[in-house]
């Protein structure tokens, strides 16, 4: 009887490999629903109720409420995690950056580092930082309804 490619010294090496990765806190990202999220960024990490559908609005279209969400851009820069906060911002494997963050710590569904970063942008820049709102929230009417839809 012939092996199957993927025998099983395959299966148990990708096991061990999640599983270091896992306990090392590598794998942390997580892709939230619309509520979930929204009441997260108002409850535990004091977004403004009357800003949060914008918010939400270009998570959506910026991540697709992704915390794991990498993107390569044309210039040769990366956006990383759910505000898909650009590497200037950042520096991968050590802080640094105008957030002094580092790139990897935007991935993790925490947020604590990525929201810190994404308000201090948002401050200074406003919504218009990122192509996401622009393009699609930045007309009132495209915003959800957090009232209706999540009870917020």
């Amino acid at each position: 009887m012939r092996a199957a490619p993927f025998g099983s010294w395959y299966w148990l090496g990708l096991g061990l490999g999640l599983l270091l990765a896992i306990e090392s806190g590598v794998v942390s990202a997580k892709r939230f629903l619309r509520c979930e999220l929204a009441r997260k960024l108002l409850d535990q990490h004091g977004f403004e109720r009357s800003l949060l559908s914008n918010w939400i609005c270009l998570l959506e279209h910026e991540s697709d409420l992704d915390t794991g969400r990498i993107t390569n851009n044309p210039n040769g820069s990366r956006n990383y995690g759910l505000f898909q906060i650009n590497g200037r911002f950042c520096q991968e494997g050590r802080r640094g950056g105008i957030c002094n963050a580092k790139c990897e710590d935007f991935l993790d569904e925490n947020l604590r580092e990525s929201v810190t970063c994404a308000k201090r942008i948002q401050t200074s820049d406003g919504f218009r930082h990122w192509a996401g709102w622009q393009r699609y929230c930045r007309n009132a009417q495209n915003l959800p309804n957090l009232k209706v839809i999540c009870g917020i």
